[in-house]
């Protein structure tokens, strides 16, 4: 890995990832997005997967993105929420 690239991964701006079960309808667009992120429990609800740091943050914000009723929330290290935006 070049030293760039080991720069960038030391960069995260996504932290943590938190699926809202009471909004999630388990379409899985976000599994499509980035499959290691996520996964659909036994009550077909999505789930963040240990191995979500397998993606970058580009796919993570777009699977998020792609959910259809925003039930997964973006936040950053210091707790602030990164996606969906407030207001």
């Amino acid at each position: 890995m070049t030293e760039y690239k080991q720069e960038k991964k030391r960069q995260r701006k996504i932290a943590k990832i938190v699926v809202k079960r009471e909004d999630c309808i388990g379409a899985s667009p976000c599994i499509a997005v980035a499959p290691d992120a996520y996964e659909l429990d036994e009550e077909n609800i999505a789930v963040v997967k240990s191995s979500w740091k397998n993606h970058s943050d580009e796919e993570i914000l777009l699977s998020a993105q792609s959910c259809p009723t925003f039930a997964i929330y973006l936040y950053d290290a210091d707790g602030n929420q990164i996606f969906p935006e407030d207001g």
